[in-house]
């Protein structure tokens, strides 16, 4: 699943294409890809409107219009978008499930081989992102912060990561990747963490994410980046996917193991569990 540097890329490619750009139609194949509301709604809502600005919060897309509403799109695993040429009544490609034609030529389709993506039309972001814990990459997320979202919780810190209402836009990835570079083994308990630990972790999330975002994520099965080169972070991965192989550090095997029914890879030797 594209975690938040995965989607944040996708917003970059997105903002200069889309940016100014005005919409004229809007277009459902897969009825459950729209949550939000019903068709009808959604093209009243749309058609006629400009979009003034192409975000993110966590793992959802935000593309703003000048009505004040605003699309929101999860990925989730197989999402994708492009923006493409008209050439013809419907766009190429078995897995689109919806599209909106632009004013002046082009459209923004949305393709999905696995069908769990989802898009909203909101008056009110917080309606579907309200819950969402802060935003890792913020100047307001401190150690402190980090501290309030994870002290006196019994569950594996990994569990903890991977709680959207904890911190947005880390996933799987991620937070192996944390975990590893802060020498934290992914079963201990929130609760059990220093303060010291916090503040390696709160450092090692932020650098993760930053060093990701450089390299426009991680290229896997279900991501690619929607223009030119990238996902070239999965190069740098360090345990994630590496099961067996030697830890880069110290040279023991990596090993996984499922929390919350999540493969999760760390090295048992720099990152102890006791």
């Amino acid at each position: 699943m594209p975690e938040l540097p995965e989607v944040e890329t996708v917003a970059a490619d997105l903002r200069p294409l889309l940016i100014g750009r005005r919409l004229v139609a809007a277009h459902l194949l897969w009825p459950r890809t729209l949550a939000e509301p019903d068709l009808p709604a959604l093209v009243a809502g749309v058609v006629g409107r400009e979009i003034v600005h192409v975000g993110r919060r966590g793992k959802y897309l935000l593309i703003a219009l000048d009505s004040g509403a605003t699309l929101i799109i999860h990925l989730r695993m197989t999402g994708q978008l492009t923006v493409m040429t008209v050439a013809g009544p419907t766009p190429d490609g078995p897995h689109v499930r919806a599209w909106f034609d632009l004013e002046g030529g082009g459209r923004l389709v949305f393709t999905d081989a696995r069908k769990f993506g989802r898009i909203w039309l909101v008056d009110r972001i917080e309606r579907v992102v309200g819950a969402l814990g802060p935003e890792p990459l913020d100047w307001t997320f401190t150690p402190e912060i980090l501290a309030e979202r994870i002290g006196g919780r019994r569950a594996a810190i990994k569990a903890l990561l991977l709680d959207q209402a904890v911190i947005a836009g880390v996933g799987n990835i991620y937070a192996d990747e944390a975990l590893f570079l802060a020498g934290i083994h992914p079963l201990r308990p929130g609760a059990r963490l220093s303060e010291e630990e916090i503040g390696r972790l709160h450092g090692a999330i932020r650098r993760v994410l930053h060093d990701s975002i450089s390299q426009r994520g991680t290229l896997l099965r279900d991501y690619r980046p929607p223009y030119g080169a990238g996902g070239a972070y999965r190069d740098r991965l360090q345990v994630y996917q590496h099961t067996d192989e030697p830890c880069p550090r110290c040279g023991a095997a990596i090993q996984r193991i499922r929390v919350t029914q999540r493969s999760t890879h760390f090295c048992g030797r720099c990152q102890p569990l006791s």
